[in-house]
């Protein structure tokens, strides 16, 4: 799979100067950390969950988490674990008709070059864990890994033990993805306690460790706070403080740190469907950016794209999202721009490994070399997976691209 590659490789050749790169589930857990761009989160419940997950592949969706917690009802969970035993068996046996279809037919679903997205499922508790891979049988393949809840320093160590003894089970490389969603880590008399927990116990799994995940939406119900459209995580002092401690501890650049991902954004339209009467008039907007973007702002997408921002800022990297309309937003903000990559090419030179300030090749800003180089380094890791856009290429068109499709 790659990042906009459900794009023609016509149009792709028109957007990037350097292409994302192919992986697989397979692929190194860096660059997979880094890969996970919008993570889609889906209830475990939908009937019609393996033809959802073909179809969110073919819209660029490259990693999904089927939820057994908070999105369904407790009394659904039974039903919900046998629908997913289902699912699994249904994506594993398209996957064996798509490899065994002749060149250019796409898969089994009538979905072309569409690669079945990373896989997690988000348990309630560590039980879960071992008893599905035993359930999942043979179909454990189209697997990743699962998503942790309310991950604290006890309880996160019942799931990862858990995690390796389904490991060795299977005999296939599951990943995690802890939660940290406790009001115990928002509370400021236990927050580093809960923080230094968490970092021993992560630590301790650390090659199994994807990436770990901000749930925000906990932070806030601790406080009966809701976020309105036009805020952003960051404007809500009491969350802000929690992230900051968060990245601190757990997001250093000097080797100690894990990938962290930015919480979700909860507000959407059907925003595909507005945008892309405009977007189909030309495959780059012929002047129409401007337009394109008031659209955006008007549709309740400027908060999330002020937040996407602030995400990277902050050190967050990719996204948990609840509506397909996210992705492509997401993502398109992810690409690396010619000036950024000049940057950090700049600064990783060979000839720069002594140090030193250098003028950017944009001639606008200073590139200090040893200060800068936990950034270049970071931006050359998304730069490999989500590709470098053109110097006349900006969001927008990497937008319209990934929308009209």
């Amino acid at each position: 799979m790659r990042h906009f590659g459900h794009i023609s490789p016509t149009v792709r050749e028109g957007l990037f100067f350097r292409e994302p790169c192919t992986f697989t589930a397979d692929s190194p857990a860096r660059m997979l950390s880094v890969a996970l761009g919008a993570t889609l989160y889906s209830p475990a419940t939908r009937p019609s969950l393996a033809d959802d997950v073909l179809k969110q592949a073919g819209r660029g969706v490259v990693s999904m988490v089927l939820c057994l917690e908070d999105s369904i009802d407790d009394s659904e969970v039974t039903d919900a674990e046998a629908n997913l035993i289902r699912q699994f068996s249904a994506l594993a046996a398209r996957e064996a008709a798509s490899e065994s279809a002749p060149e250019g037919q796409g898969d089994a679903g009538g979905t072309p070059g569409a690669d079945i997205p990373l896989l997690f499922i988000r348990v309630r508790e560590p039980a879960q864990i071992t008893d599905l891979v035993r359930r999942l049988g043979d179909s454990v393949r189209m697997l990743s890994g699962f998503v942790l809840p309310k991950f604290t320093e006890e309880r996160g160590r019942q799931f990862l033990e858990a995690l390796a003894e389904a490991e060795t089970a299977c005999g296939r490389r599951l990943f995690a993805m802890p939660v940290l969603e406790s009001p115990e880590l928002l509370h400021l008399e236990t927050r580093g306690e809960i923080l230094q927990g968490i970092a021993r116990s992560v630590d301790k799994y650390r090659d199994r460790v994807l990436a770990l995940r901000l749930g925000v939406t906990d932070f806030c119900s601790a406080y009966g706070l809701r976020r309105a459209p036009d805020m952003t995580a960051y404007d809500v002092h009491i969350v802000a403080s929690v992230i900051a401690d968060v990245v601190n501890v757990l997001g250093r650049a000097d080797g100690t740190g894990f990938t962290i991902t930015g919480p979700v954004w909860e507000y959407f339209r059907r925003q595909e469907r507005m945008f892309k009467p405009q977007l189909r008039r030309s495959p780059f907007l012929e002047g129409r950016a401007e337009e394109l973007r008031t659209a955006l702002i008007e549709h309740d997408l400027d908060g999330l794209l002020r937040e996407i921002e602030l995400d990277r800022a902050n050190g967050l990297l990719g996204k948990t999202c609840i509506h397909p309309s996210h992705v492509a937003p997401v993502h398109a903000l992810s690409v690396v721009s010619h000036e950024e990559f000049t940057d950090a090419q700049d600064i990783l030179s060979p000839e720069r490994g002594g140090g030193g300030v250098l003028r950017s090749a944009y001639t606008n800003k200073m590139n200090e070399v040893k200060p800068h180089r936990a950034w270049a380094e970071r931006t050359l890791q998304r730069a490999e997976v989500f590709g470098v856009a053109k110097e006349d290429v900006g969001f927008v068109d990497l937008l319209a691209a990934g929308l009209t499709n």
